[in-house]
């Protein structure tokens, strides 16, 4: 093997049933590339690793999925997929549109397989050996599989992967911080493949209470439609039997709801949980509603149906991504991501394992701190507490200085926040006034920017929309904008925080199973629990040590060792 190019990238593309396609910068291959056949071609590449520890490239989720069913210790990556999202903002990132986009083709023109335009002008489709086609775009027979098709397309194929990750480098040196923006993109793509190892090793589940919880909360598990039908009418009766008449009124529709409310001589502008809350005590009828509503969520969304389709040898399993195309914030489906706190007693750690569980705090404004440069915030956020020095400031209860920092952040403009916020840009200038301007370039439709270089797109396509925007719609998109400037900051440390512990944990045998906003659970045995746990700690501070642009915030993790979920605090 040579050694590879001074950047350290080595492409790679994997065929289960033949092997790998290799493509560095170096000379002594033919075209720079080279193809290792293997009947374990993912043995062969965690041999090449630990040789070379190069910068692995590939073009994304197809590979960290191969990847993931090894648990190969990978830890320097550059994922193509991962890093358009990045340099592009939004979700979609195909390897077809990571290319055109690279190479200032619209996405809107990529070929599809079995396209035919009866009234398009004939297309040169040039040499079908040729990964790409004439007009630049990559072939769809390619994109779709055919790359691998035979050796020799394996190596074409990892070489364009090469080409693409120097051309995404060469992006990367048109923001306003290269150096940090290439650092995020490293760490995005190690997130992608912690992403799909969580998603094929799967969240620990106690199945037999997650099946007494369900019954208890949305009945036994019906044996045919009409059972069903008359479960739910059960659970429906709870609640409109406190209208003390035969009604007939659907609860799973909010006017109907308003309607049964107003009966019961409440007139409320809508029906959200907060307002209601507020009125449980005074009312019989709101407190079964609102029990309904628990009751409902679990029946329908983390049912028997749930159970069935997402749990499987004791292990829920769900999609994840590294970023949820908005903010960046790490994303997963099955419920993964919201799963009810009534449910969190199902998430158990195997026989004689933990979780070590970790929850990064006040982590939002510490970000504002370090990001923002306000020395009066930065100092504020050296002690464990960030609030506390910040209230004193302001001359205010901690609370309230807690709601005005938040509030600073959400955009809110009523209450307690818009009457602190006045102390706040006095006391704290620099860190208001970079929130200020994201909001103004939020509200005038331009994209903003993370302090990692992350694009975060005010309108869902590449072109701001030109229908105009009335008050209301200009004033969220400054609130969006102020708002997942940070959001989106924080996301990136907790991401460079969890390929951490993933890298750190992995000769412990511990498993970073669930990434949930600003918390995460390792799984371990309980005999490591103790090392895991101080393995999680360190984390933090190597992870600020990585990613802070200051490093005198300090960042913060409650950390416990639990068997379930719900016992943490």
């Amino acid at each position: 093997m040579p050694t590879p190019m001074p950047s350290g990238f080595v492409a790679v593309v994997i065929d289960p049933d033949f092997g790998l396609g290799l493509a560095c910068d170096d000379r002594d291959w033919p075209n720079g590339q080279r193809v290792v056949q293997s009947d374990d071609p993912l043995a062969a590449l965690a041999a090449l690793n630990a040789e070379l520890k190069p910068r692995w490239v590939w073009w994304g989720r197809q590979t960290t999925q191969l990847l993931a069913t090894g648990l190969l210790p990978l830890d320097r990556c550059w994922d193509i997929q991962a890093v358009h999202r990045l340099l592009y903002g939004g979700w979609r990132a195909s390897t077809a549109e990571a290319w055109a986009v690279l190479h200032g083709l619209s996405a809107d023109s990529i070929p599809q397989m079995g396209q035919l335009g009866l009234l398009d002008a004939p297309v040169d489709e040039g040499d079908l050996d040729q990964p790409v086609r004439p007009d630049g775009h990559l072939r769809p027979e390619w994109t779709s599989g055919g790359w691998k098709s035979t050796p020799e397309r394996l190596g074409q194929w990892a070489a364009l992967a090469l080409t693409a990750a120097q051309a995404q480098l060469r992006k990367l040196d048109d923001l306003p911080d290269p150096r940090r923006a290439e650092s995020t993109a490293r760490s995005e793509s190690a997130a992608e493949l912690l992403c799909a190892e969580m998603a094929a090793t799967g969240l620990p589940v106690d199945t037999d209470e997650a099946l007494r919880l369900i019954e208890t909360a949305a009945g036994p598990r019906p044996t045919s439609p009409a059972e069903e039908d008359a479960i739910r009418a059960t659970r429906d009766r709870v609640v409109l039997e406190h209208l003390g008449a035969a009604v007939s009124l659907n609860l799973r529709n909010p006017a109907d709801v308003k309607t049964m409310l107003n009966h019961a001589g409440f007139d409320l502008p809508d029906t959200k949980a907060w307002r209601l809350e507020e009125l449980r005590e005074s009312s019989p009828l709101i407190d079964a509603f609102l029990r309904w509503r628990k009751a409902e969520r679990i029946a329908t969304t983390y049912g028997y149906r749930w159970l069935d389709e997402h749990v499987d040898q004791g292990r829920l399993r769900g999609d994840w991504s590294s970023s949820d195309g908005a903010a960046g914030r790490m994303t997963a489906s099955a419920g993964l991501h919201n799963l009810p706190t009534v449910m969190r007693p199902v998430v158990r750690a195997e026989p004689d394992h933990v979780f070590v569980r970790a929850d990064l705090g006040q982590i939002e404004p510490r970000v504002l701190a370090a990001v923002s440069g306000d020395e009066a915030f930065i100092a504020a956020a050296q002690g464990d507490d960030l609030y506390q020095p910040v209230a004193d400031r302001l001359g205010v209860p901690r609370d309230i200085a807690k709601v005005a920092v938040l509030g600073a952040m959400y955009g809110a403009t009523t209450g307690e926040s818009a009457n602190a916020l006045p102390g706040l840009k006095a006391n704290f200038p620099v860190a208001m006034g970079l929130l200020e301007k994201a909001a103004e370039a939020g509200r005038a439709g331009n994209d903003v920017f993370t302090s990692g270089g992350r694009r975060i797109r005010m309108w869902s396509s590449t072109q701001p929309s030109e229908t105009p925007s009335d008050a209301s719609d200009v004033a969220s998109r400054g609130r969006y904008a102020r708002n997942a400037m940070i959001q989106g900051a924080a996301a990136e440390f907790f991401k460079v925080w969890a390929i951490t512990v993933r890298r750190r944990a992995r000769p412990l045998d511990g498993q970073v199973v669930l990434c949930l906003h600003d918390e995460l659970l390792v799984h371990c045995r309980s005999s490591v629990a103790n090392q895991v746990a101080e393995v999680v700690q360190n984390a933090v501070v190597e992870a600020a040590n990585y990613w802070s642009p200051d490093p005198r915030v300090r960042f913060l993790a409650d950390v416990s060792v639990i068997e379930r979920w719900s016992e943490a605090k």
